[in-house]
């Protein structure tokens, strides 16, 4: 399907690995120019090059994005970004007795103030030019709460609920607001999960790793690379009748019937 988004530009968070880096490409490959942001300035290089071989303009910007001088040198790079994709590590798993108020801050500022200020600082010009995309990249504990992740749990749920809200009011201007909720891919996150459970229980991170395959319905962790295609549909310019939805992609990890 050709997706009519060539030519626009992208600004795509935590883009050098993982699901940030699949959506990327994905977009790369249909012709978007893309700017891409991430700490780890050695696999932003790589990632940078990689994306150049599919012929668009590709800008890499090595920042932290949960900060504001971050934010600023993202924006700078890609001041007027016909596509957001919003993307931040998840804070770290742990008992909620442990954390402190400074934790659940840096939860909050990462993975829900900082989606919510990038989107304020693009979404007018979106409107002006009746184009927009917005992708945010959350989680399915959104859906399903995952214990060691209460961090995440509180701070992504609560990015839903403000988009929930603000995307119906820009929709009319032909500007989309929707949210991906990843299961289990197979990332870095995913094997950083295993590890800590594994020192929980005292095992090993295969030992968890089989268990949390043997619970997959589809038999299998997912490729980052279906996450990307379905970012990429949601940034169309078919998909405009689409906005404040969360879609899950876990595989059938979810047992609900909504």
């Amino acid at each position: 399907m050709e997706l009519g988004i060539k030519g626009k530009k992208a600004l795509v968070c935590a883009a050098s690995k993982g699901l940030g880096r699949a959506c990327a490409v994905s977009l790369a490959r249909e012709g978007v120019n893309v700017t891409i942001v991430a700490r780890g300035r050695d696999a932003l290089a790589q990632t940078a090059a990689d994306l150049r071989e599919f012929g668009v303009a590709i800008e890499a910007v090595a920042a932290d994005v949960t900060t504001s001088a971050g934010r600023a040198a993202a924006l700078a790079a890609c001041p007027d970004p016909d596509i957001l994709v919003n993307n931040a590590g998840g804070p770290p798993p742990g008992d909620f007795r442990n954390w402190s108020r400074d934790d659940w801050l840096r939860a909050l500022d990462a993975n829900m103030l900082t989606p919510i200020e990038l989107i304020k600082a693009t979404v007018d010009a979106m409107i002006a030019r009746r184009f927009g995309r917005i992708v945010n990249i959350t989680s399915g504990a959104v859906k399903a709460p995952i214990d060691e992740l209460g961090l995440s749990n509180a701070a992504r749920t609560g990015l839903t609920g403000f988009i929930a809200g603000l995307a119906r009011k820009t929709v009319r201007h032909n500007v989309t607001i929707n949210n991906l909720l990843p299961g289990a891919f197979d990332t870095d996150r995913l094997r950083a999960n295993f590890e800590y459970n594994a020192r929980l229980r005292n095992s090993t991170p295969e030992a968890m790793r089989h268990a949390r395959l043997a619970a997959q319905p589809a038999g299998r962790f997912g490729d980052p690379s279906e996450f990307g295609e379905l970012c990429a549909y949601l940034c169309s310019a078919q998909a405009g009748f689409i906005t404040g939805q969360n879609f899950l992609i876990d595989g059938g990890a979810y047992p609900g019937t909504f």
